[in-house]
């Protein structure tokens, strides 16, 4: 079986000139290393510890509601503008190439008290830092954050006081 290292593709300059996207989308070509991955990451006290899970748009969804699946619980969706009806709050951040925003339906927010955060890749933490805004503004307790890929270098958990978990560093 590939190791999970293998599967992460860098692409210079993406989306702009000085960015090294790290792609993780070829996890999911390798259904034993997604399995073992979702596992992984479903068996992580935070998670067990939550009620729900909030996973971010886009690639966050793919293994939230696999983690979702995994674990039986609920997933709530942190999508881009424009792409939720019903009444929503909204939290807008910057990130390492650009601005943008996040919306959460207020009805399934509602339900749950506390939350396991769902990403594919923490960088310099700007999403992540907006759902947990977006959390804490309604008070809401974030127990951590389940990610992927983490860019150590970017530094981005130290703009938490929660725990996160990563399945690799770079």
């Amino acid at each position: 079986m590939k190791k999970l290292e293998e599967l992460i593709s860098t692409y210079k300059d993406f989306p702009k000139k000085g960015i090294d996207f790290k792609d993780v989308l070829e996890i999911i070509q390798e259904p034993e290393v997604f399995k073992e991955l979702i596992f992984k990451m479903s068996s992580s006290q935070i998670l067990k510890k939550s009620e729900a899970i909030i996973s971010i748009d886009a690639r966050g969804f793919i293994f939230g509601s696999a983690i979702a699946l995994q674990s039986s619980k609920p997933m709530i969706v942190a999508r881009k503008p424009g792409k939720l009806p019903g009444e929503i709050v909204t939290e807008n951040y910057k990130l390492e190439y650009g601005e943008n925003s996040l919306s959460i339906q207020k009805t399934p927010l509602n339900k749950y008290n506390s939350y396991a955060i769902v990403d594919d890749l923490l960088a310099t933490g700007g999403t992540v830092d907006c759902v947990a805004n977006l959390l804490n503004r309604n008070n809401k307790k974030i127990l951590g954050l389940l990610t992927v890929v983490e860019l150590v270098t970017l530094k981005g958990r130290s703009k938490f006081n929660f725990p996160v978990e990563s399945s690799i560093s770079f």
